[in-house]
């Protein structure tokens, strides 16, 4: 989670920014008021407050908004955030479109100083979703989820599914549902819809629910572990557990959880009432491995 600390705006372009405290970001244009927003992908332009304040530390002493940044945010080391990562903040969403860009010849601050960390340090990113931001407001890293239901009366549409949405109404502040399916209960067909949801949806998380049981055709642990590199058996292990004082029939289940990538795939119950019981014990904690995953946060020590 960081902080926004500059809301910065510039009239024209080849002046400097400046802080204004407050401004609208409008979807698919960026920051109203500031002369670099429009149709393009470098919509908003983003900066750690840390890098600037270990620059200042050199003897800089650069104001807000020197470096053509308009939202400068602590909290955030922006440089490892990977294109595609999704930011919120309040009613705004974010989406990092470029990381760094070449300076401009000659720049104010590398002439005064010798350098210049925009090219390294500072990101672009497209709006999403509209919304005002202003100097105090929390942003946070939003984790793109992918949902699967495996069911073949689902998918041949003889039924409603019900455990698919209920894991999207589920979903906490800092997740949210990018691409939803429902695909038969076929192995090759889950494996082939995973790799898709984690190598080309670009999902950090991939809820899967049905297809977990004894029944000849529940073959979603299969297919999972057909897709994954590595396992992280701990979280299916305490949604048994948990599962368990509740009752004894949770023994049954067969759900893993791996890892694909930078993708985290976790196995959910057929159930809609299964499903909630299991996202309870893992949402909270699971944003740790994410960031792991991601490179954007450090081992745990104790």
């Amino acid at each position: 989670m960081g902080k926004v600390m500059a809301v910065c705006v510039s009239e024209a372009r080849g002046t400097p920014k400046r802080n204004i405290g407050r401004a609208r970001l409008r979807a698919d244009w960026g920051v109203e008021g500031d002369a670099h927003a429009g149709n393009w992908h470098r919509q908003v332009s983003l900066l750690s407050y840390e890098a600037v304040q270990a620059f200042n530390a050199r003897g800089a002493n650069v104001a807000d908004g020197a470096f053509g940044e308009n939202l400068l945010v602590s909290g955030f080391d922006f440089k490892r955030l990977p294109v595609g990562t999704r930011l919120r903040c309040g009613d705004v969403r974010l989406e990092i479109t470029q990381i760094g860009k070449e300076c401009h010849s000659g720049c104010e601050i590398y002439q005064r100083v010798g350098d210049c960390i925009m090219p390294r340090e500072g990101v672009f990113a497209r709006v999403l979703a509209g919304g005002e931001v202003a100097v105090g407001d929390e942003m946070t890293l939003v984790h793109r989820v992918g949902i699967l239901t495996a069911s073949d009366k689902g998918a041949r549409g003889e039924r409603e599914d019900v455990s698919g949405p209920r894991i999207r109404s589920l979903l906490s502040v800092g997740y949210e549902a990018v691409a939803y399916t429902v695909v038969p209960d076929d192995r090759e067909t889950i494996a082939r819809e995973l790799i898709r949801l984690s190598d080309e949806v670009g999902c950090d998380l991939i809820l899967t629910t049905g297809g977990t049981g004894f029944a000849p055709r529940d073959v979603t642990p299969e297919a999972t572990r057909d897709v994954c590199d590595r396992m992280a058996p701990g979280i299916a292990e305490a949604i048994r557990a948990q599962s368990m004082r509740i009752t004894s029939r949770a023994m049954l289940s067969r759900g893993v959880s791996g890892i694909r990538g930078r993708t985290l795939i976790v196995n959910l119950p057929g159930s809609p009432k299964a499903v909630e019981e299991s996202m309870a014990v893992f949402l909270d904690v699971v944003g740790h491995g994410l960031n792991l995953l991601r490179g954007t946060d450090g081992e745990c020590a104790r």
